[in-house]
């Protein structure tokens, strides 16, 4: 997927789903989901690879968005999927900017940047 960046962790799954989150509210951010998506296959009997998906962002800076661009709310908070494949830990992420671009929003660069840098330094943080 074009916007989307997956970088490599150094660390194991777990510790990079807990660095992840460590650096989530050391950057100001409000972590509103860990939703273990391996769990909830193995509670319908089913089997998944380590998979977490980690939904946060900071609601001073997509509140004013999604009140000016509504649809906007289908991809905010924003989102960090880590999951491990042959003892390989990832972080992948859509960047603001494409997100951004989905929905038309305008005049609101600054802000859409402060996200990508965001986003960046969070995957920065494990790689």
């Amino acid at each position: 997927m074009a916007d989307s960046v997956i970088r490599k962790s150094r660390h194991p799954f777990d510790e990079t789903v807990s660095l992840l989150v460590s650096e989530i509210a050391k950057g100001g951010g409000t972590l509103f989901a860990k939703i273990d998506q391996s769990a909830a296959a193995a509670g319908v009997g089913l089997t998944l690879r380590p998979t977490t998906l980690l939904v946060f962002g900071n609601p001073k800076g997509g509140t004013p968005l999604m009140d000016a661009f509504p649809l906007l709310a289908l991809d905010l908070p924003l989102k960090l999927l880590v999951w491990e494949q042959n003892v390989s830990v990832s972080v992948a992420y859509m960047s603001a900017r494409a997100i951004a671009a989905r929905y038309d929003v305008s005049g609101q660069d600054h802000v859409i940047a402060a996200m990508d840098q965001q986003l960046e330094a969070l995957a920065a943080s494990i790689a």
